[in-house]
């Protein structure tokens, strides 16, 4: 599963960006994340992405450049599906979903938060000089009246995940 989802993040990285279109009530923009694992190369994925919901419940898709539709994850309490062009599959939720679709566990509950360039109510939050610290990360917002929003793990391994929102319309 790993793989398909990374080799469908690389086609997406090869093919370039585009604006992707949203409906009302949805987040959108442009999503990447690295994984730098010591004993191996980088890992990278970059896609479009709609995000609707919060910690809770939620929905994340993830596009291609024209805007069709790679993958979507749905989350409830306790569970979690990712949904890709070869079939469905369920988690115990949102932490084993990242876990084994891109290799390492990540506060996909506290993106929504994020996001919206506030700590998630889930979880202790210490400010920073450019954000805030929470789950590990460091939430970097300090351009995100330009659309931008960077978290970072330093680790083991160290991920960053750079998000760049479009305005709504």
């Amino acid at each position: 599963m790993k793989r398909r989802i990374f080799a469908a993040a690389a086609t997406l990285v090869l093919a370039g960006c585009a604006s992707v279109p949203h409906d009302s009530g949805w987040l959108a923009g442009k999503l990447s994340v690295e994984v730098r694992p010591a004993d191996a190369p980088p890992r990278r994925m970059a896609s479009g992405f709609e995000l609707q919901g919060d910690g809770e419940r939620g929905e994340l898709r993830l596009t291609s450049p024209l805007g069709s539709i790679v993958a979507t994850a749905r989350w409830a309490p306790g569970e979690a599906v990712l949904t890709t062009s070869d079939g469905s599959t369920r988690y115990g939720g949102l932490d084993e979903l990242s876990r084994e679709a891109l290799g390492e566990a990540m506060p996909l509950a506290a993106l929504p938060d994020w996001l919206a360039g506030r700590p998630w109510p889930g979880a202790d939050s210490q400010p920073t000089a450019r954000g805030f610290a929470q789950l590990g990360w460091t939430i970097d917002l300090a351009r995100r009246d330009d659309g931008w929003v960077e978290a970072s793990r330093t680790g083991p391994p160290p991920v960053v995940v750079r998000v760049r929102l479009e305005a709504p319309g």
